[in-house]
């Protein structure tokens, strides 16, 4: 099902006078739509897909998809204004039933789909055809040249837009990354899920890693006392990926150290589920930390409690950032300088998604965020360090969605 909350974009375009919202990354388009985007989007290519949300709730969207997902989509989404564009990849519809010579039938069966016996399918996709579709989707909606239409820019490139602006000549095209940004910040209730058991999956294979590593593993090994968990307990085709930073020793970008005492292990990790990621950050040491390790996670933790007794909502996310660098300092190391404290959690490219916890950070915490909130340091030649959950924005607080203890547990 569709994530996008009509009623928000609308108050979001009111705000920004727009009439209508253009999408065209593969992760907003799967939002708005609630349908995979395909193939075609491999390329991180503008013009393969589009959704067009215009302002008014009361007005249709209109989404574009390539005809090989078509059926794909017509399973998936609400959405009834699906607008299709030719892939490289050929495909026949044949009737089952029907007799003949093949060549015929393929022809018959090209002839039903309005196809023409000069068709030719393109290189990969043509954005001209799908730019064309948003065009005739605004004048159909009664959105005519003149009005502003916000285009998310974060996702096409320099050399793709001027087929964008021929295609919609005449209308004025703005900036709407940032209203798009906005609509996946707040989640629904399904997609709160797919967090809760990502993160509930991820804590499980830290289980497994914190109660089996042992001195004289290489990193290699810990780190796949994680994976070998996580793959034991998937629960199917549900699980959709995994991620993991761990390293093991005075060096905290993951080369592949054998374990001995004393060492730091910093543990990074996330599962997707259904495409959303979780991330969660966890420090072990084998034996007893140094009085270095001791006093660096001292102070993380000093500057994690500070920001984590201000999530809740309406509370500035560059004040948790703020209150989080002031307790590092206090606690002995004036010199610490993070540029964010965390990020939003969802289906995105990568596992950070807008919003971050940074000082030039202009969001409000609400209810129905999802942050990851951390404080890592890594340090080469002493090692990495974190703690990091991740945590559901209620209307009275923050619930966190981990259950285990961001100690320096010892191994």
């Amino acid at each position: 099902m569709p994530a996008l909350n009509r009623h928000r974009a609308e108050r979001l375009m009111a705000d920004a006078g727009l009439e209508a919202l253009l999408l065209l990354s593969p992760e907003s388009f799967r939002h708005a739509t609630g349908a995979p985007a395909g193939v075609g989007t491999m390329w991180r290519r503008a013009g393969a897909v589009a959704v067009l949300v215009p302002a008014d709730a009361a007005l249709p969207e209109m989404a574009v998809a390539s005809d090989l997902f078509a059926p794909a989509f017509r399973a998936a989404s609400p959405i009834e204004d699906l607008r299709t564009t030719p892939l490289w990849v050929e495909t026949t519809e044949l009737d089952a039933d029907a007799e003949g010579e093949l060549a015929a039938r393929v022809a018959f069966a090209n002839r039903q789909a309005g196809r023409s016996p000069r068709f030719a399918r393109p290189t990969t996709f043509d954005a001209g055809l799908c730019y064309g579709h948003v065009a005739d989707g605004l004048k159909a909606r009664g959105i005519l040249p003149g009005a502003r239409i916000g285009v998310e820019l974060a996702a096409i490139s320099a050399a793709d837009l001027p087929a964008l602006q021929t295609a919609l000549a005449g209308y004025v095209l703005t900036d709407g990354s940032n209203i798009a940004a906005r609509l996946k910040m707040v989640k629904t209730a399904e997609e709160i899920g797919f967090l809760r058991q990502a993160v509930e999956l991820s804590e499980r294979g830290i289980v497994a890693l914190r109660d089996q590593a042992r001195a004289g593993m290489s990193r290699r090994e810990i780190a796949a006392l994680w994976i070998d968990a996580v793959k034991a307990a998937s629960p199917g085709p549900a699980l959709t990926g995994t991620w993991d930073y761990v390293s093991v020793g005075k060096d905290p970008w993951g080369s592949e150290a054998t374990a001995t005492e004393g060492d730091i292990v910093k543990v990074d990790v996330g599962c997707l589920i259904n495409g959303y990621t979780s991330d969660t950050g966890r420090t072990f040491v084998f034996g007893a930390p140094s009085d270095d390790a001791q006093r660096v996670h001292e102070a993380l933790a000093a500057g994690f409690a500070a920001g984590e007794a201000l999530l809740r909502p309406g509370t500035p996310l560059k004040e948790i950032h703020r209150a989080a660098t002031a307790a590092i300092h206090a606690a002995g190391f004036p010199e610490f300088s993070r540029g964010h404290f965390g990020h939003g959690l969802g289906a995105s490219l990568g596992s950070e998604e807008w919003p971050f916890i940074a000082a030039d950070s202009d969001v409000i915490a609400e209810p129905g965020m999802v942050l990851a909130f951390e404080c890592p340091w890594y340090l080469t030649g002493l090692g990495g360090f974190i703690l990091e959950n991740q945590y559901l924005i209620t209307e009275t607080g923050a619930e966190n969605m981990n259950r285990l203890p961001t100690d320096l547990v010892r191994l």
